[in-house]
């Protein structure tokens, strides 16, 4: 296991299998040094953890813990390409999507869940640049999305 796994083991978590395509792309692709993830939804064991706005059905605190589960997945689909997670140079990039309720107006505090994740287990290497958008609907009314680009060493 990796030093990234065992980290990651530490939080009491575990590396999920990568979830399947829901439509007609890859979970993760490499271009050069760098893998950028397809969206991940808060897919558990095949299923989705929640649906729901975020500021209405799912509260903030419950949509962070959810943006964290989708880091992990992301992770799940970069270690499906480059095959260790210590390969991760950098995480460069995290595009936070977050299915809101009108009013709702707190979009980067519950993509610090995927943020805080990253940082945990990848310390220095989890620090990013970052977008935290809101949005009307998202695939299968799942609350939040998150795709990450990492840079590998080779």
């Amino acid at each position: 296991m990796s030093k990234v796994e065992d980290k990651i083991a530490a939080l009491g978590l575990k590396l999920p299998q990568v979830v399947p395509p829901l439509a007609k792309y890859q979970p993760a692709v490499r271009s050069g040094s760098y893998v950028f993830t397809s969206g991940q939804l808060p897919m558990v064991d095949g299923a989705l953890v929640a649906t729901g706005k975020v500021g209405a059905e799912v509260g903030p605190e419950q949509a962070k813990e959810l943006a964290a589960v989708c880091a992990l997945n992301a992770l799940a689909a970069v270690k499906s390409v480059i095959g260790d997670l210590d390969r991760i140079r950098r995480v460069v990039k995290v595009v936070g999507f977050v299915a809101s309720a009108p009013d709702f107006t707190g979009q980067p505090g519950v993509v610090n869940g995927a943020s805080e994740l990253l940082g945990e287990v990848l310390g220095d290497k989890g620090v990013h640049a970052r977008s935290a958008v809101g949005v009307a609907v998202l695939p299968v009314d799942a609350p939040v999305e998150v795709e990450i680009q990492v840079e590998i060493a080779e």
